[in-house]
């Protein structure tokens, strides 16, 4: 028996915290989730259970051979006490990759999309908590649940007769982090930070200039992306939530493309970038923009021709007959853009070969950019 306090007004002395945490969310159902050998027995009977229904359940499990029928009537009895449905799942101890996808599949069995979650991971073997966290971030991805929040009844930390409740949900905002930080590795969308930042106490409108920004940029528009994410850097710098403040130096590494001097810089820096992630068309397409760009600042006059379509029209035209290089970026650009097979049998052995098209991006930017 343990005192669970969960805050300063709720506390419960019982043999099992499940029934303390039923009694703090008052859930709709609870489904209890055990091995053939877990102790069904104890739960049970300490729950009140019917005592010839437990005699044939504790020889079950002292042979680790309990089945549904035998937990059939014990958790209708429970239903009928707690006054919500309740259901019992067996699972494999978890010992291989095969028994540890099998909880996932029993699990994924017994809810339904859309549903609220909360996962009770005290009692059980050690590993299993492990197991729960994955199951919450499968169960949240391809069911489609909604995981409220993982609780802990840290009997071990028991102090002055109470043992408090932990709140494990924190551990599965930062796998989001994670796999923001794996999505931008891929793509780099940095708008996926947007929601997170907001939600670890950003203000909202700032946060979703990181998204703004992020759509200008993959919009092939980086003068309005750096408009825009000059106004939210200095927020990213300052931010200190519990969350983001792990992760905020990899992030501004990851948007301070912007603080190049001039507009050429920054698409190269991000031709560069879209070229390591393997992002090919837009490397091209920033590594084209900038050799404009470029051409552009060089020509005699106004230096903001460069935002004027013919005259970077006409800037580009001078440019490539001093420069024969840019006429293979040029094909090589067109190529990815509209899936057409080049003239330029050269340029066409490169598109065949990933390794190829790689290297002459960073040949081409070499030779262009010297």
């Amino acid at each position: 028996m343990a005192s669970y306090r969960f805050d300063a007004g709720f506390a419960r002395s019982v043999p099992f915290f499940g029934l303390a945490l039923n009694d703090y969310l008052k859930p709709d159902r609870l489904v209890l989730v055990g091995t053939a050998g877990s102790m069904w027995d104890v739960f049970f009977e300490r729950a009140g259970g019917d005592d010839d229904a437990m005699l044939e359940l504790m020889s079950a499990v002292e042979a680790g051979q309990v089945d549904d029928r035998l937990l059939d009537l014990p958790r209708l009895q429970l239903a009928a006490q707690l006054g919500i449905p309740v259901d019992c799942l067996l699972i494999p101890y978890a010992r291989d990759a095969a028994e540890q996808s099998e909880i996932l599949r029993r699990l994924a069995s017994v809810v339904q999309p859309g549903e609220h979650l909360s996962i009770d991971v005290t009692h059980g073997f050690r590993h299993l908590p492990m197991l729960a966290l994955v199951a919450a971030r499968y169960l949240g991805r391809v069911v489609g649940v909604q995981i409220d929040e993982l609780y802990y009844g840290a009997l071990e930390m028991t102090a002055d007769g109470e043992t408090p409740v932990l709140r494990l949900g924190g551990l599965l905002a930062m796998l989001d982090w994670v796999d923001a930080l794996a999505t931008y590795d891929k793509d780099g969308d940095y708008g996926v930070f947007a929601p997170l930042l907001a939600a670890d106490g950003m203000e909202k409108g700032r946060a979703e200039l990181l998204a703004r920004a992020a759509y200008f940029e993959r919009t092939s528009n980086p003068v309005r992306a750096r408009e825009t994410l000059s106004g939210v850097f200095s927020s990213v710098e300052a931010h200190a939530g519990a969350l983001g403040g792990l992760f905020a130096e990899t992030l501004r590494k990851r948007i301070d493309w912007f603080r190049g001097p001039k507009r050429d810089d920054w698409e190269l820096s991000l031709a560069d970038a879209y070229r390591e992630r393997g992002d090919y068309l837009r490397s091209a397409t920033f590594l084209y923009e900038a050799f404009i760009t470029r051409a552009c600042f060089e020509r005699p006059g106004n230096p903001n021709d460069f935002n004027d379509f013919k005259k970077r029209k006409d800037a580009y035209a001078v440019a490539r007959s001093e420069k024969p290089a840019v006429a293979q970026l040029e094909y090589l650009r067109n190529g990815l853009a509209h899936g057409v097979r080049p003239r330029n049998d050269q340029v066409v052995r490169t598109l065949d070969d990933e390794n190829e098209l790689r290297a002459a991006l960073k040949t081409l930017r070499k030779h262009l950019f010297p």
